[in-house]
């Protein structure tokens, strides 16, 4: 199947490893060009050159809490390819910790990255896309099921499934998409650190994939094909709409 993802263009940000890189994988492998950014200099130039170097990735060291971040997104994509045709918005968890007992000020640090930065980055980002751009938002199961331990995460990821959808709407008549894109239980560095917090790894990821009815832990590169085809012309009319990415484990219809 032929994805239409030849010579277009995209910005991923928290790319340098993870499922912003995964999906940097994929969209590369049917000839993509993307700008990846992550807070760590060295880890994204790394991804970058890993990718193709500058005939197929370059990298910027960003933070999406810098409300700078975005339109320097933008334009690097414009002066280094030409053009801009989607991003795939994605940011670190927020710190583990049942709602109650997390701090006022990690809410605020969270809101401010998980939240607001993914907010002013797909505004930014819709504002500069030509009709048939497309952005996708790598939120979490957490926005239909709260996840035990994950308080701030189960706070605010229902709010940004409600923003996809009403930008969705916003930018729908200009042919621009959005879709939010919820992993579930996928074998990330954040996840392997979540398993480890238990004290015992390997009991923990065993009662995970004993809730999940594939029985097994998801690959990064499962999430970064379903995430490239999302943001692919070949997804033409798909908009406004989460895509869990889970192995089944949400039990909502």
């Amino acid at each position: 199947m032929d994805l239409g993802l030849t010579d277009r263009v995209y910005v991923l940000t928290g790319a340098s490893r993870g499922l912003g890189y995964a999906t940097a994988q994929c969209l590369v492998a049917d000839g993509a060009r993307v700008v990846l950014s992550a807070r760590d200099a060295d880890a994204v130039a790394a991804a970058a050159e890993r990718l193709g170097g500058p005939e197929r990735a370059v990298g910027l060291a960003a933070d999406l809490a810098d409300p700078q971040t975005p339109g320097q997104l933008v334009a690097a994509a414009r002066e280094h390819f030409g053009r801009l045709d989607g991003a795939l918005i994605s940011v670190g968890g927020p710190p583990a910790g049942n709602a109650a007992s997390v701090t006022d000020e990690q809410w605020r640090q969270s809101f401010e990255t998980v939240f607001l930065g993914t907010v002013r980055a797909v505004r930014t980002v819709a504002d500069a896309l030509p009709e048939g751009g497309a952005i996708g938002l790598v939120l979490s199961t957490s926005a239909r099921g709260p996840v035990p331990g994950l308080g701030i995460s189960n706070g605010l990821r229902p709010g940004l499934v409600g923003v996809a959808k009403d930008v969705a709407d916003d930018y729908g008549p200009r042919g621009v998409r959005v879709v939010g894109l919820l992993p579930g239980r996928i074998l990330t560095d954040r996840n392997r650190e979540l398993f480890a917090m238990t004290g015992d790894p390997e009991r923990a990821r065993t009662e995970a994939e004993a809730g999940i009815p594939l029985r097994r832990i998801g690959d990064p590169a499962e999430f970064g094909r379903v995430a490239a085809f999302v943001l692919s012309p070949a997804a033409s009319y798909l908009t406004g709409l989460t895509v869990p990415v889970d192995g089944g484990a949400l039990r909502g219809l």
